[in-house]
């Protein structure tokens, strides 16, 4: 028989924060369940990870990629192994439900179990997320509405601070996560991030061409679209460090941001949305360019550095 839960982590040289992951995780599934098998997916990791998981936590299922094929694809690996994708087998052969779960994460006493009996209990629910917080514990959006233009112009221009925790720039109030309460989201961020079989099973896999940004925004795009709701569950609490492996290649993490906010406008949006959304990228990257040539003047990068960021940005502009 599956198991009722498979968990997904899906690691990038991580290796002591996968540790503390799966170390909070493992003595949450002991203490207050449900039944689960873990998968950890290794992108090419240099700093041993996958040895070092065997070493400690052997009933964990290892997946070593042979390259660093991003968050998308690594996903999609275990989700396969589970029997899901194209050679899915008979449904009730899968786990009943996936948790997506970043390397950068903490998880807090009774958090898996809250989202999993939240996502059978709630109407339609094909997708909950967790309550985040941040390392010294303050409030982390975890939900959002779907981008539109407005959260481009916040991204990448001048906006009053007091505009930024509001629903022009895709937050939900706050007051919704302090009533403790799940609320209908329009997606909730992939850190933690446990669906449904049966949603799974209806919308395929993530969109591999989403390499490391918006993949899961484009999943539940499909998966409201399929008819599935989609909540955030404040009393699961989860600590996310936040951007624990793109930090390490920030030039390249910009490119791959911004290409995926591209395709997701050119996948979902009407032809005018999509022309707008260009709009706003170019000028903003030329703000970008400035700001890049300003900190090399005042000594905060190098002259590579500088270059590096604006072929960059300069690729961008021309996606």
């Amino acid at each position: 028989m599956p198991a009722d839960l498979a968990v997904i982590i899906v690691s990038w040289n991580t290796r002591d924060l996968t540790l503390d992951a799966l170390r909070t995780l493992y003595a949450d599934l002991e203490a207050h369940g449900p039944q689960a098998q873990v998968w950890l997916v290794d992108n090419a990791s240099t700093d041993g990870t996958a040895a070092i998981v065997r070493t400690l936590f052997p009933q964990t299922h290892v997946i070593e990629s042979p390259k660093n094929v991003g968050f998308a694809e690594g996903n999609n690996l275990a989700l396969q192994a589970l029997g899901f994708g194209p050679e899915a087998g008979e449904p009730g052969e899968q786990p009943a439900a996936v948790y997506l779960l970043n390397p950068d994460t903490r998880t807090h006493a009774g958090a898996t179990r809250a989202l999993y009996d939240a996502l059978f209990r709630l109407p339609r629910a094909g997708v909950v997320g967790a309550r985040l917080t941040y390392a010294d514990g303050s409030f982390q959006h975890s939900a959002f509405r779907f981008p539109g233009l407005a959260q481009l112009v916040f991204d990448l221009f001048p906006v009053p601070r007091r505009l930024h925790d509001t629903a022009l720039n895709g937050r939900y109030p706050r007051d919704l996560v302090a009533t403790g309460e799940p609320f209908a989201v329009d997606h909730t961020l992939g850190a933690a991030m446990m669906l449904r079989r049966e949603a799974i099973l209806d919308t395929g896999l993530f969109d591999e061409q989403f390499r490391m940004y918006c993949e899961e925004i484009d999943w539940s795009i499909r998966i409201r679209a399929a008819g599935y709701e989609i909540y955030c569950v404040p009393a699961a609490h989860v600590t996310h460090l936040a951007g624990q492996s793109t930090r390490q290649v920030r030039p390249q993490s910009e490119l791959d941001l911004w290409q995926s906010r591209i395709r997701l406008y050119d996948k979902h949006a009407s032809p005018f949305v999509r022309r707008a959304a260009r709009w706003i990228i170019r000028a903003g990257m030329v703000r970008k360019i400035s700001a890049a040539q300003r900190a090399f003047d005042t000594g905060a990068l190098t002259a590579a550095q500088r270059d590096e960021l604006v072929e960059v940005y300069r690729t961008i502009q021309g996606l």
